[in-house]
């Protein structure tokens, strides 16, 4: 008893002590937080931006608009927002401007410095509740261990889909929904007996593109926006490892086509244009309307002789939902020429290609002068993307539902894993600096060592169970 009491008394005069605290000294310089949220513009349904700073012995933040506080919270090295209350300033605060001021205890300032505040910048636009990824080792060598997750956005709930421990250790990969439904969706399943998963309607199938008139199952997809088809690539893909190139790991295909997969008479239909020996064609995309397939392509080569003539240009051809057919003429939209592109991603409104360039080849996510480019699909006029790439790979990337929002995987942290950034995109067509996904615990970002991949907007929660997909996998 007197053991607890002494315990209860020291916590009391700690809290005493800690809560409240006035820092001494006014800087003149913004805080070292991890992560940087200074200055960004944060969706008003995001989850709160936990944030550390390092070798601090205690920290208070204070938010504040127009010099009114709202609240404040302190902790050691870490401040942990209250879910409710941070919810509440986003709702009473919509719009507007607030202000965090940050003062640090640490051994260069044991009596605290309080340094500039500074801005962030709560927009009128929601951001869809949820995104689905694939959690992965981050070098590709194995894929005995990986996930497809979901993730809610406004808070920091984190659910698996399907893993590779339901799989036989098999791969689990490209998955793609449905104009963002999270009852019709798809993945692929690499295993003995897998195949494509098709959700519809929250009803899994099992499907074996390569029984269905193409030799060749499918690798990375898009869901038309009718339900009723979905495009695949067909890829023959490789591996190189250097030790010296700072490109640690290449990726390439040794041939590559496009099949089109109708889902309503369980056909697969093929273009004799998109299938050959002559170019490789890849990374597809549907137009939102859904009247033109975007895709990547580039003669072929002598591959991985010749890599480094690998440029892929985006091309585009008009599409019949009625029968599956495509038009005549193929246009191209982005012209490889010191550059090549991948991940092409046409916004919501129909106005703008988001896609990746690299120097070369097609799979940039081990490139670190890959970028994120946009350009307009109104006269292909480029749009400044400078302020969502860093001097490290930018690569994978998906528009929210409203087209307010990107999320797009980076590996600015540590060169070697890649994680998710957010960024909005306002009325005048102008990306904010983009932040990095709240996590609970801040340092997460650090300890967690697996590569956060291929992030898909949802509108809402998956609902079907892990039970279903194995048991359909398995079948």
């Amino acid at each position: 008893m007197k053991q607890l009491l002494l315990s209860l008394l020291t916590f009391f005069l700690y809290i005493g002590c800690t809560e409240n605290k006035v820092a001494s000294k006014l800087g003149n310089t913004y805080p070292d937080i991890f992560p940087d949220y200074k200055g960004i513009s944060i969706p008003i349904n995001i989850a709160p931006l936990n944030f550390t700073v390092r070798n601090s012995s205690h920290i208070k933040a204070v938010f504040s608009n127009n010099n009114q506080p709202l609240f404040s919270i302190e902790g050691k090295n870490k401040i942990d927002i209250p879910l409710k209350k941070w919810q509440h300033m986003l709702s009473d605060n919509t719009g507007k401007q607030i202000d965090i001021s940050i003062s640090v205890w640490n051994e260069s300032y044991p009596e605290g410095i309080q340094y500039k505040s500074f801005p962030v910048y709560i927009t009128t636009d929601s951001i869809d509740p949820y995104i689905a990824y694939r959690l992965i080792e981050p070098g590709y060598e194995s894929w005995h261990e990986m996930d497809i997750r979901q993730r809610a956005l406004n808070c920091f709930k984190e659910d698996i889909i399907i893993s590779s421990n339901m799989n036989e250790k098999g791969c689990v990969n490209c998955h793609s929904f449905c104009n963002y439904s999270p009852t019709d969706f798809m993945f692929h399943a690499r295993t003995s007996p897998g195949g494509t998963i098709i959700i519809k309607n929250n009803q899994p199938t099992k499907v074996q593109l390569s029984q269905l008139g193409s030799s060749k199952e499918g690798t990375y997809p898009h869901w038309h926006p009718s339900g009723k088809y979905i495009i695949f690539s067909t890829n023959t893909t490789r591996q190189s490892f250097y030790s010296r190139n700072p490109n640690l790991i290449e990726v390439y295909d040794l041939e590559s086509d496009l099949v089109l997969y109708d889902l309503v008479h369980n056909t697969v239909i093929t273009d004799p244009r998109f299938n050959g020996p002559a170019s490789f064609e890849t990374f597809p995309a549907w137009a939102p309307d859904g009247k033109r397939l975007y895709y990547c392509t580039t003669p072929a080569r002598q591959l991985p002789k010749r890599l480094k003539e690998i440029k892929y240009s985006i091309c585009s051809v008009s599409f019949n939902p009625d029968n599956g057919s495509f038009g005549e003429t193929i246009d191209t939209i982005y012209t490889a020429h010191n550059k090549s592109a991948s991940f092409p991603r046409i916004s919501p409104d129909n106005q703008y290609l988001l896609f990746t360039e690299s120097d070369y080849a097609t799979f940039p996510i081990w490139h670190k002068e890959a970028d994120l480019k946009m350009i307009s699909l109104q006269g292909s006029a480029p749009v400044d993307t400078d302020i969502l790439n860093s001097t490290d790979v930018e690569s994978y990337h998906s528009w929210s539902s409203n087209g307010r929002w990107i999320i797009f995987s980076s590996r600015r942290l540590d060169g070697l894993y890649t994680r998710f950034f957010i960024a909005h995109l306002d009325k005048n067509k102008k990306f904010s600096k983009p932040f990095l996904l709240p996590q609970k615990d801040p340092d997460e970002n650090n300890l967690r060592m697996k590569s956060f991949n291929i992030p898909e907007f949802i509108k809402d929660k998956i609902t079907i169970t892990r039970s279903q997909l194995d048991h359909t996998v398995t079948d």
